[in-house]
């Protein structure tokens, strides 16, 4: 498929700008809601801000590595741009839903594509109860923390804490537990993609817990309800033979 109207956005670092700058003189710019692609230009903490503003636009995203790691992003070629765009090939990923309420009963919601996380805001460990669709699985966890992870973000802080590594397609997400102290040899789990989950802190004035739904943090929570968002269709493009499920793979084969 070819794109004629293209949207170009790029992080602040100097070498996104620069890219953007080019490429703008050689293709032209329009603006997001009237773009046939977004072509996204930085790193992965960039490309996930772009994937939050532009969700709601028919735009699909292909990213152009200009940052650091690039887990999200297509290398950086800008002479056969619109040729890569023709060739692309489309993954489309879903969201979690956040709902936090903080000790004062306010409410927050807020979507994350790869990750909701509670950690603990002092010296002191969290204790948290975890229930499942309504059911109590674990009275109590002590811990730094506890993540929820799409497939998507399974290999960016899931990994980092030890989590499983799920395939892009899979109706999964993982919970895993960050640091944890009791039950001591628990490892977390791998749930179901309609699970709805619920996390209770317990002593919450004494041992304070924020949740962070991507770059959206909530301090000082009482209750976290964590489930998919399968409505939000989220369009990512990726170069033939270099897509997500690809990258995924090959994670698990690294040494």
């Amino acid at each position: 498929m070819s794109y004629e109207k293209i949207c170009f956005l790029a992080s602040d670092d100097d070498e996104a700008q620069e890219a953007l700058r080019s490429l703008r003189q050689r293709h032209g710019d329009v603006p997001a809601a009237e773009a046939e692609v977004i072509v996204a230009l930085g790193g992965d903490g960039f490309m996930l801000a772009t994937l939050h503003d532009t969700m709601d636009l028919a735009a699909p995203v292909y990213g152009m590595n200009r940052g650091t790691v690039g887990f999200l992003m297509n290398e950086y070629h800008p002479d056969d741009l619109a040729e890569r765009l023709a060739e692309a090939r489309l993954a489309v990923i879903n969201p979690l839903r956040m709902v936090a309420i903080d000790k004062d009963g306010r409410r927050t919601e807020a979507l994350a594509i790869n990750e909701v996380s509670l950690h603990r805001e002092t010296r002191q460990a969290a204790k948290i109860r975890i229930l499942l669709d309504g059911e109590e699985r674990m009275a109590e966890l002590v811990c730094d923390g506890i993540l929820v992870a799409t497939p998507a973000g399974s290999t960016a802080y899931n990994l980092s804490a030890h989590g499983p590594i799920l395939p892009i397609r899979a109706r999964l997400m993982a919970l895993t537990p960050i640091s944890v102290f009791r039950p001591r040899r628990w490892r977390g789990a791998i749930l179901p993609w309609e699970a709805r989950l619920r996390f209770e802190v317990l002593e919450h004035t004494k041992r304070p817990v924020s949740a962070t739904a991507d770059q959206v943090e909530v301090r000082d929570v009482r209750r976290v309800e964590v489930a998919a968002e399968p409505e939000i269709e989220i369009k990512l493009l990726y170069d033939p033979g270099h897509g997500l499920e690809e990258r995924l793979l090959r994670e698990q084969f690294a040494s």
